[in-house]
């Protein structure tokens, strides 16, 4: 491929339980051109070490016919952010580009495959003080109150915010509060710009009640795969909620806080299983309506595909013909 052509990057994402893995496997592995693709992890919990179970990670197998990036590349303990990911998976997809082959991004975190194709804002570092003061109103006044408060210095940031999204929420008042500026009007990285990557985006989705079918099936098999044990050896390892690895839906259901602060894990194990169903259901929501926003940043509208009405060979078909629209003379297809 020819540096002088834009870095061609495919996107598939979807909700929790979806079908992604399936896809990506009957698309990328066989032959001919489409074999050739790596796939880099756009998965916020993947990147943990040791927690495979409850992440659904793709099997050691899988990863060996089609390599795998952005996984178990943290201990639990550690952070990963969306900076980090987008740092990252830019390095990954002119290295993978580079070798003839095809960047794949793929996952369910919508807030880190949008920042990757838009690019991130060029605001200034954290402030240590400021976002810990901001955690204590957060806990002390609540998110709303956060949220009025950012709708009158920042509306542009505060329309695209969720209230439910704490991080993004915390973030946008930490900048105004650190240079009296919003958010919204710094400029962009241009990590994602069409410049140095032409993007395809497709999408999966399902209806929603065979969705979260799919959900509370996928949490029963977590639980007969080893889920408890798998858990029960990150406590024992000494992590605990306060990792940022722990906080992840999956795991933070099986503990319970005391009011000293010290932690130990639920003996009901029918009434975790049913928090991390219900859990999953309302991420997968979430997903959902922050997907409905993702578009490539000269307005190319994502392509939805249904993973219901059409088998995973008729999507590689489909998909197919759009990468042949798409990139035509970037990729020998």
């Amino acid at each position: 491929m020819s540096s002088a052509f834009p870095i061609p990057v495919f996107l598939l994402f979807g909700p929790t339980a979806s079908g992604k893995t399936e896809v990506l496997e009957t698309l990328f592995t066989g032959v001919g051109v489409l074999s050739l693709a790596e796939v880099v992890s756009a998965d916020s919990m993947q990147v943990y070490q040791g927690m495979d179970i409850g992440t659904a990670k793709p099997s050691q197998e899988l990863r060996e016919r089609l390599p795998h990036h952005l996984i178990d590349v943290r201990t639990p303990d550690e952070s990963f952010n969306v900076g980090d990911f987008v740092h990252l998976a830019g390095e990954l997809c002119a290295d993978i580009a580079a070798r003839g082959k095809l960047p794949v991004l793929s996952g369910g975190a919508g807030f880190y495959l949008k920042n990757f194709v838009q690019g991130l804002p060029d605001a200034p570092p954290s402030d240590a003080l400021i976002r810990r003061e901001l955690r204590e109103e957060l806990s002390l006044r609540g998110a709303p109150a956060l949220a009025e408060e950012l709708a009158s210095c920042d509306p542009i940031s505060a329309a695209r915010i969720h209230i439910n999204d704490k991080y993004r929420l915390l973030r946008a008042l930490e900048v105004f509060r650190l240079t009296g500026k919003p958010l919204s009007s710094f400029a962009m990285s241009g990590q994602g710009a069409l410049s140095r990557y032409r993007f395809l985006l497709i999408g999966l989705e399902r209806p929603r009640e065979e969705l979260y079918r799919r959900i509370n099936e996928r949490c029963t098999a977590m639980f007969k795969a080893g889920l408890v044990n798998e858990v029960q050896g990150l406590f024992e390892a000494g992590y605990t909620p306060k990792d940022p690895g722990l906080r992840a839906i999956g795991y933070h259901e099986f503990f319970e806080e005391d009011a000293t602060g010290n932690f130990t894990l639920k003996t009901n194990l029918d009434e975790v299983e049913a928090l991390v169903a219900r859990d999953s259901r309302h991420y997968a929501k979430r997903q959902i309506t922050y997907f409905a926003s993702l578009a490539n940043n000269d307005g190319q509208p994502v392509h939805w595909v249904s993973a219901t009405d059409a088998p995973v060979k008729r999507i590689r078909v489909d998909m197919e013909k759009l990468l042949m629209k798409q990139w035509h003379g970037l990729m020998p297809l």
